[in-house]
Protein backbone atom coordinates (compact mmCIF):
# COMPACT_ATOMS: atom_id res chain seq x y z
CA UNK A 1 0.00 0.00 0.00
CA UNK A 2 3.15 2.56 0.42
CA UNK A 3 4.20 1.67 -2.48
CA UNK A 4 1.16 2.35 -4.30
CA UNK A 5 0.24 5.49 -2.36
CA UNK A 6 3.71 6.84 -3.38
CA UNK A 7 3.43 6.00 -7.40
CA UNK A 8 0.17 7.27 -7.20
CA UNK A 9 1.83 10.74 -5.59
CA UNK A 10 4.23 11.46 -8.33
CA UNK A 11 1.58 10.73 -10.97
CA UNK A 12 -0.54 13.39 -9.23
CA UNK A 13 2.44 15.76 -8.98
CA UNK A 14 3.65 15.03 -12.17
CA UNK A 15 0.56 15.81 -14.03
CA UNK A 16 0.45 18.84 -11.60
CA UNK A 17 3.28 20.51 -13.17
CA UNK A 18 2.00 19.59 -16.79
CA UNK A 19 -0.47 21.77 -15.76
CA UNK A 20 0.75 24.54 -14.16
CA UNK A 21 2.87 24.62 -17.09
CA UNK A 22 0.18 24.73 -19.82
CA UNK A 23 -1.44 27.61 -18.11
CA UNK A 24 2.19 29.48 -18.11
CA UNK A 25 1.99 28.93 -21.41
CA UNK A 26 -1.59 29.78 -22.02
CA UNK A 27 -0.98 32.88 -20.05
CA UNK A 28 1.80 34.03 -21.87
CA UNK A 29 0.36 33.48 -25.42
CA UNK A 30 -3.16 35.23 -24.23
CA UNK A 31 -0.64 38.66 -22.84
CA UNK A 32 1.49 38.17 -25.92
CA UNK A 33 -1.55 38.48 -28.15
CA UNK A 34 -3.21 41.16 -26.21
CA UNK A 35 -0.18 43.45 -26.39
CA UNK A 36 0.39 42.82 -30.55
CA UNK A 37 -3.38 43.75 -30.60
CA UNK A 38 -2.85 47.31 -29.38
CA UNK A 39 0.44 47.36 -31.48
CA UNK A 40 -1.93 46.79 -34.45
CA UNK A 41 -5.35 47.73 -33.88
CA UNK A 42 -5.18 49.99 -31.45
CA UNK A 43 -1.88 51.90 -31.90
CA UNK A 44 -1.14 51.99 -28.19
CA UNK A 45 2.33 51.42 -28.91
CA UNK A 46 4.23 52.21 -31.51
CA UNK A 47 6.14 49.37 -33.03
CA UNK A 48 8.41 51.47 -35.33
CA UNK A 49 9.97 53.59 -33.17
CA UNK A 50 11.27 50.39 -31.96
CA UNK A 51 12.73 49.00 -35.21
CA UNK A 52 14.27 51.36 -36.23
CA UNK A 53 16.25 51.57 -33.39
CA UNK A 54 17.04 47.89 -34.14
CA UNK A 55 17.92 48.96 -37.91
CA UNK A 56 19.65 51.96 -36.87
CA UNK A 57 22.37 50.09 -34.52
CA UNK A 58 22.93 47.31 -37.31
CA UNK A 59 23.13 49.67 -39.89
CA UNK A 60 25.77 52.06 -37.71
CA UNK A 61 27.61 48.97 -36.39
CA UNK A 62 28.10 47.79 -39.98
CA UNK A 63 29.47 50.95 -41.53
CA UNK A 64 31.68 52.13 -38.55
CA UNK A 65 33.34 48.81 -39.55
CA UNK A 66 33.46 49.59 -42.88
CA UNK A 67 34.85 53.27 -42.79
CA UNK A 68 37.18 52.57 -39.89
CA UNK A 69 40.03 52.58 -42.28
CA UNK A 70 38.81 55.41 -43.93
CA UNK A 71 38.44 57.35 -40.20
CA UNK A 72 42.39 56.89 -40.14
CA UNK A 73 42.98 58.34 -42.99
CA UNK A 74 40.53 61.19 -42.31
CA UNK A 75 42.23 61.37 -38.89
CA UNK A 76 45.88 61.89 -40.31
CA UNK A 77 45.21 64.09 -42.79
CA UNK A 78 43.31 66.36 -40.38
CA UNK A 79 46.19 66.49 -37.93
CA UNK A 80 48.64 67.35 -40.27
CA UNK A 81 46.76 69.87 -42.37
CA UNK A 82 46.53 72.33 -39.22
CA UNK A 83 46.53 72.29 -35.21
CA UNK A 84 43.78 71.15 -32.99
CA UNK A 85 41.87 67.71 -32.55
CA UNK A 86 40.71 65.62 -35.24
CA UNK A 87 36.92 65.72 -34.40
CA UNK A 88 34.89 68.76 -33.22
CA UNK A 89 32.01 68.20 -30.73
CA UNK A 90 29.49 70.50 -29.86
CA UNK A 91 26.39 70.17 -27.88
CA UNK A 92 23.01 69.84 -29.48
CA UNK A 93 19.08 69.00 -28.95
CA UNK A 94 18.35 65.11 -28.38
CA UNK A 95 14.81 63.93 -28.07
CA UNK A 96 12.88 65.63 -26.24
CA UNK A 97 15.17 68.43 -25.28
CA UNK A 98 17.55 66.59 -23.62
CA UNK A 99 21.05 67.71 -24.41
CA UNK A 100 23.87 65.92 -26.03
CA UNK A 101 27.49 66.15 -27.72
CA UNK A 102 27.37 65.76 -31.34
CA UNK A 103 30.64 64.42 -33.39
CA UNK A 104 32.17 65.40 -36.75
CA UNK A 105 35.66 65.74 -38.04
CA UNK A 106 36.96 69.09 -37.80
CA UNK A 107 36.81 71.03 -41.15
CA UNK A 108 37.80 74.86 -39.49
CA UNK A 109 40.44 76.16 -37.58
CA UNK A 110 39.79 76.23 -34.11
CA UNK A 111 39.60 80.13 -33.70
CA UNK A 112 36.27 80.02 -35.88
CA UNK A 113 33.48 81.36 -33.71
CA UNK A 114 31.92 78.62 -31.46
CA UNK A 115 28.43 77.52 -31.31
CA UNK A 116 27.34 79.71 -34.50
CA UNK A 117 25.91 77.17 -37.57
CA UNK A 118 28.12 77.99 -40.62
CA UNK A 119 25.93 79.02 -42.37
CA UNK A 120 25.51 82.46 -40.47
CA UNK A 121 29.44 83.47 -40.47
CA UNK A 122 30.59 86.01 -42.03
CA UNK A 123 33.54 85.19 -43.72
CA UNK A 124 33.10 81.30 -43.60
CA UNK A 125 35.46 80.49 -46.28
CA UNK A 126 38.35 81.86 -43.99
CA UNK A 127 38.03 79.59 -41.38
CA UNK A 128 36.83 76.43 -43.52
CA UNK A 129 40.35 73.78 -44.21
CA UNK A 130 41.63 72.91 -47.85
CA UNK A 131 40.69 69.03 -46.74
CA UNK A 132 37.49 70.51 -44.43
CA UNK A 133 35.85 71.81 -48.15
CA UNK A 134 36.35 68.54 -49.49
CA UNK A 135 34.67 67.07 -46.21
CA UNK A 136 31.81 69.02 -46.18
CA UNK A 137 31.04 69.61 -49.52
CA UNK A 138 30.80 65.51 -49.76
CA UNK A 139 29.08 65.71 -45.96
CA UNK A 140 32.10 63.20 -45.14
CA UNK A 141 32.51 65.19 -41.88
CA UNK A 142 29.25 63.80 -40.48
CA UNK A 143 30.71 60.70 -40.28
CA UNK A 144 31.53 60.67 -36.67
CA UNK A 145 27.71 60.88 -36.00
CA UNK A 146 27.72 56.98 -36.49
CA UNK A 147 29.04 56.96 -32.99
CA UNK A 148 26.11 59.36 -31.98
CA UNK A 149 23.76 56.69 -33.75
CA UNK A 150 25.36 53.35 -31.88
CA UNK A 151 24.88 55.24 -28.79
CA UNK A 152 21.14 55.97 -29.25
CA UNK A 153 21.61 59.75 -29.15
CA UNK A 154 20.76 60.27 -32.56
CA UNK A 155 19.15 57.99 -35.79
CA UNK A 156 20.05 57.46 -39.21
CA UNK A 157 16.88 59.62 -39.94
CA UNK A 158 15.17 62.43 -38.18
CA UNK A 159 15.21 66.41 -37.37
CA UNK A 160 18.39 67.41 -37.88
CA UNK A 161 19.63 68.44 -34.12
CA UNK A 162 19.63 71.89 -33.27
CA UNK A 163 21.86 73.79 -31.76
CA UNK A 164 21.34 74.54 -27.72
CA UNK A 165 21.27 77.93 -28.47
CA UNK A 166 19.04 77.99 -31.33
CA UNK A 167 15.90 78.79 -29.60
CA UNK A 168 13.66 80.01 -32.25
CA UNK A 169 13.92 76.48 -34.21
CA UNK A 170 13.48 75.08 -31.00
CA UNK A 171 10.57 76.75 -30.14
CA UNK A 172 8.74 76.16 -33.73
CA UNK A 173 9.98 72.21 -33.73
CA UNK A 174 7.99 71.96 -30.35
CA UNK A 175 4.53 73.35 -31.84
CA UNK A 176 4.73 70.41 -34.34
CA UNK A 177 6.15 67.63 -31.61
CA UNK A 178 9.50 67.45 -33.82
CA UNK A 179 11.30 67.63 -30.82
CA UNK A 180 9.69 64.40 -29.19
CA UNK A 181 11.74 62.09 -31.28
CA UNK A 182 15.28 61.31 -32.25
CA UNK A 183 16.96 63.86 -34.01
CA UNK A 184 18.44 62.12 -37.19
CA UNK A 185 22.17 62.34 -39.62
CA UNK A 186 19.79 63.11 -42.13
CA UNK A 187 15.78 64.03 -42.02
CA UNK A 188 12.57 65.24 -44.48
CA UNK A 189 13.76 68.88 -44.22
CA UNK A 190 17.50 68.39 -44.86
CA UNK A 191 16.76 66.81 -48.55
CA UNK A 192 14.00 69.82 -48.98
CA UNK A 193 16.51 72.44 -48.98
CA UNK A 194 18.53 71.96 -45.72
CA UNK A 195 20.57 75.27 -44.80
CA UNK A 196 18.25 77.55 -47.63
CA UNK A 197 15.11 77.16 -45.67
CA UNK A 198 13.83 79.38 -43.07
CA UNK A 199 13.33 78.76 -39.55
CA UNK A 200 9.43 78.03 -39.53
CA UNK A 201 9.38 76.14 -43.08
CA UNK A 202 12.03 73.99 -41.87
CA UNK A 203 10.61 73.03 -38.52
CA UNK A 204 6.50 72.50 -40.26
CA UNK A 205 8.92 69.87 -42.27
CA UNK A 206 10.31 68.41 -39.06
CA UNK A 207 7.22 68.13 -37.73
CA UNK A 208 5.84 66.55 -40.69
CA UNK A 209 8.28 63.70 -40.73
CA UNK A 210 7.25 63.47 -36.97
CA UNK A 211 4.01 62.53 -37.69
CA UNK A 212 4.45 60.46 -40.90
CA UNK A 213 7.19 58.52 -39.48
CA UNK A 214 7.50 54.99 -41.14
CA UNK A 215 10.10 52.71 -43.07
CA UNK A 216 8.76 53.90 -46.07
CA UNK A 217 9.17 57.12 -45.47
CA UNK A 218 12.93 56.47 -44.02
CA UNK A 219 13.85 55.02 -47.43
CA UNK A 220 12.70 57.87 -49.47
CA UNK A 221 14.45 60.27 -47.35
CA UNK A 222 17.92 58.20 -47.79
CA UNK A 223 17.74 57.81 -51.43
CA UNK A 224 16.95 61.56 -51.65
CA UNK A 225 19.67 62.63 -49.20
CA UNK A 226 22.06 60.29 -51.79
CA UNK A 227 21.20 62.09 -54.60
CA UNK A 228 21.04 65.97 -52.96
CA UNK A 229 24.75 64.95 -51.93
CA UNK A 230 26.39 64.19 -55.16
CA UNK A 231 24.00 67.54 -56.34
CA UNK A 232 25.54 69.45 -53.73
CA UNK A 233 21.83 70.98 -52.96
CA UNK A 234 21.16 73.01 -50.34
CA UNK A 235 24.04 73.83 -49.01
CA UNK A 236 25.15 77.45 -47.42
CA UNK A 237 28.68 78.36 -46.71
CA UNK A 238 28.55 81.69 -44.61
CA UNK A 239 25.62 85.02 -44.54
CA UNK A 240 25.34 85.76 -48.10
CA UNK A 241 26.14 88.94 -49.80
CA UNK A 242 23.07 90.64 -49.21
CA UNK A 243 22.85 89.64 -46.12
CA UNK A 244 26.07 91.57 -45.00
Amino acid sequence: MPYQMNYTNILYHGRSAEIRDVLIDTVGATIGIIIMHKVLNKGEVKMYPVVKRIIDFVLALIAFIILLPFFIIFSIIIKLESKGPILFKQKRVGKNKKYFMIYKFRTMRTDTPKDTPTHLLKNADNYITKFGKIMRKTSIDELPQIVNILKGEMSIIGPRPALWNQEDLIAERDKYGANDITPGLTGWAQVNGRDELEIPVKAKLDGEYAQKMSFAFDIKIFFKTIINVFKREGIVEGVKKEEK
